[in-house]
């Protein structure tokens, strides 16, 4: 019993040393007007663990810092999407 405490109370410790934060730039091709970068960063802003989001129209990309333990690459790029605002990750 003693090892199962010592294991659950060092993985409650352990567990926040696994998650990082991340930026991913994430391309938005379907942004066709000035109203849209607000559209697209409010559906990113709703992700839980998003620290901070850029949006630049002029180059269709959205710039995401994620908390990745809350939030993933795939859960912003469903924002996007469930926004009207399909994206994919820009390399």
């Amino acid at each position: 019993m003693k090892k199962l405490l010592a294991a659950l109370a060092f993985a409650a410790i352990a567990a926040p040393v696994w998650a990082a934060t991340q930026t991913v730039t994430l391309g938005v091709p379907g942004m066709t007007c000035a109203a849209c970068p607000f559209t697209v960063k409010a559906a990113i802003a709703r992700v839980a663990g998003v620290d901070k989001v850029n949006v630049n129209f002029d180059k269709r990309e959205a710039v995401v810092t994620f908390d990745d333990a809350k939030a993933s690459v795939q859960k912003l790029m469903q924002a996007t999407e469930n926004a009207g605002y399909p994206s994919s990750v820009k390399r």
